[in-house]
């Protein structure tokens, strides 16, 4: 489906792992006491916030089917990422940027309409699992929170001048454009005024992970086991990307590798970084491009509705639109997207508009031929292709897609950066550390 804001979505099923502490074990076992695992300015973090975040880390990691770290190594990157979460949250509410009752009720409001509930119905069903609504409110309010931080500080900044776009569009020309990689990556943060011995320690690490990581071990593990990167716990995945759309560092050493090849150890001054080159496709960019107009119906797979309960109300749904229910009609009743209130439709969409999954799915139907039940990242599908033309590339297009990818390429690099400034400049002691 087409890539548009569905981000507090996606978080749901990690949120909804982050307070299930199962009532028969809380009475049968004695409870061990609490205690401070880290001080965060003015704030601490403790072992039962820790617990709850790794419970969720070891669920998440369970569903992907990624095999399980050690935990001491799992314990202690869920430990950065609640100081960094921590420090974000602080700073926010510093600078006044915390969104309001009523923005945090539509957004769950939002959410509560996505799974066909109504709020009592949703909070209900919360409850039932084992989740306070409370905490579960506190939860979608800290992820607002941190993506409108990450949009304010980082990027509403960047900026992106017409000599770049220029240079990008004569690289491009020079060097043939269109090959795509798909690349994961482990990222070990350095402090930005981090001592010899504190970078030693990194480097350390950081050869132990490289070590593993040539020797064939799998990758995402050792991403969720070393890398400070927010996208850990996906396997340190950047998804299918030009070499223009990377940072500058991964694109140069994408150079000598092949696919399943590892790099050597890089070195910039966010920290030590490997990257692992998944696999790769394309050639040279077309002149013209087919687009497809297209109209799907999506149900969301999360906590309250699983897979096999998601593809067996769209088989329904199906069946009906193959004996003769108009499929606007059944994407209005029970699509779970923007595009419902439209019957479904997705306008005309570019090659790469939609994830992997949904454009093969896509492109292998003829003009009016009903998919069976697909499934992408967003949940389950069914889609029908309406037209299909081709269009020329036309030069406010490339320019446009040139300032977009050279957007992505500093973006990344931009907010490692921010975030490192922000820890360096903050009071953190990691008691686990010292231990």
């Amino acid at each position: 489906m087409p890539k548009i804001d569905h981000h507090l979505f996606a978080v749901l099923s990690l949120l909804a792992c982050l307070s299930i502490v199962p009532a028969q074990a809380a009475a049968a076992e004695p409870i061990e006491a609490d205690h401070i695992v880290a001080v965060v300015n003015s704030e601490v973090i403790t072992r039962h916030e820790l617990d709850g975040r790794l419970a969720a880390a070891l669920s998440q990691l369970r569903k992907q089917g990624t095999p399980l770290p050690p935990e001491a190594q799992l314990e202690r990157q869920m430990l950065e990422r609640l100081i960094m979460d921590r420090l974000q949250l602080q700073y926010a509410s510093e600078t006044g940027l915390n969104p309001d009752d009523a923005q945090l009720d539509q957004a769950i409001g939002r959410i509560a309409a996505n799974n066909n509930m109504s709020l009592a119905q949703f909070r209900k069903v919360l409850e039932n699992d084992g989740m306070e609504f409370a905490k579960f409110r506190e939860e979608i309010r800290n992820e607002m929170t941190m993506v409108r931080l990450r949009e304010r500080e980082v990027d509403s900044k960047l900026i992106i001048s017409d000599g770049e776009i220029d240079n990008y569009l004569a690289n491009q020309a020079a060097t043939g454009a269109g090959e795509e990689y798909q690349v994961a990556h482990i990222l070990l943060r350095a402090p930005e005024s981090a001592s010899p011995e504190q970078l030693q320690k990194l480097r350390q690490r950081a050869d132990d992970a490289l070590r593993r990581a040539q020797a064939g071990e799998n990758f995402a593990e050792l991403s969720a086991s070393y890398s400070d990167a927010p996208d850990a716990l996906q396997g340190g995945s950047l998804g299918w990307r030009t070499r223009e759309r990377m940072p500058s560092l991964y694109a140069d050493a994408l150079g000598g590798l092949q696919p399943g090849q590892v790099s050597a150890l890089l070195r910039s001054s966010a920290g030590f970084h490997i990257i692992k080159l998944l696999d790769k496709r394309g050639g040279n960019a077309p002149a013209s491009i087919q687009q497809t107009r297209a109209r799907h119906i999506l149900i969301r797979i999360n906590e309250v509705v699983s897979e096999a309960e998601a593809r067996h109300k769209l088989e329904i749904v199906r069946e009906r639109i193959v004996n003769g229910v108009d499929f606007a009609e059944q994407a209005r009743l029970y699509s779970q997207d923007g595009s419902a209130a439209k019957g479904g439709d997705l306008g005309w969409l570019n090659p790469g508009d939609t994830v992997p999954e949904f454009e093969r799915a896509m492109d292998a139907l003829k003009l009016n031929e009903l998919s069976g039940v697909i499934k992408s990242p967003f949940g389950m599908h069914l889609i029908v292709v309406t037209e299909r033309r081709e269009r020329d590339v036309s030069a406010e297009r490339q320019r446009g897609l040139a300032r977009q990818a050279l957007r992505e390429r500093k973006l990344d690099e931009a907010y490692q950066d921010w975030l490192r400034q922000l820890r360096d400049r903050s009071y953190v002691e990691n008691r686990l550390e010292e231990r």
